[in-house]
């Protein structure tokens, strides 16, 4: 009763995955919906009944990666343990997905095909700014608990995650340095959650 639904899926999966292949291969540019139906060996029609654009395509993958790389729906204020435990778990989240090849791939095809784009590069950072929302919505917890000091949420979000993607993103995108190693991913964790905590932290 349930195959043509998951026919539907697996033709999605299929068009995803082709997709990925001929944006890491060609560009945002050179790729066409057509190359990527003939990949997926759908139709076009196909193609378009699941996505309505390029753009909206490649947006879909984007989410998809950073989802399956780390779920940040999960954090959560727990007031009864320490904050640097609770960023460290954050943190370690982020890590595994800054860690991924097809993440960071896809990445560069991004930042190429928005150089041009102002408004491709908005609507990219607009859907991937909605998957940082707890972040935010942790440090206001910790704030009104009287654990950080009461400033914007918002910049401090950005200086905490800033940190971690100037060594662990950044480079790895822009200049192709190799991905962190385990141990050094560790160290970057701690000292970047201990160097937030040390500025806002509320001392108790």
């Amino acid at each position: 009763m349930n195959h043509p639904q998951r026919q539907t899926d697996r033709k999605r999966e299929a068009i995803v995955q082709a997709a990925i292949d001929e944006f890491r291969l060609n560009g945002f540019e050179a790729t066409s919906m057509d190359k990527i139906a003939a990949t997926a060996a759908v139709s076009k029609r196909t193609v378009y009944n699941h996505f309505a654009s390029k753009e909206e395509l490649f947006g879909a993958i984007l989410l998809q990666l950073w989802h399956s790389a780390a779920t940040q729906d999960a954090l959560t204020y727990t007031p009864e343990s320490s904050l640097q435990t609770q960023l460290e778990s954050y943190l370690r989240k982020k890590m595994t997905m800054l860690s991924d090849h097809n993440f960071l791939d896809l990445s560069r095809v991004a930042v190429a095909a928005t150089i041009h784009s102002p408004d491709r590069a908005r609507d990219i950072v607009e859907k991937l700014s909605k998957n940082e929302q707890s972040i935010v919505t942790w440090i206001k917890s910790a704030q009104q608990d009287g654990k950080l000091r009461p400033e914007d949420p918002l910049l401090m979000a950005d200086m905490l995650q800033g940190q971690l993607k100037s060594i662990a993103f950044w480079p790895q995108v822009a200049m192709g340095q190799p991905v962190l190693t385990t141990t050094q991913q560790e160290v970057l964790v701690r000292t970047t959650a201990s160097m937030f905590l040390g500025y806002y932290a509320v001392a108790q």
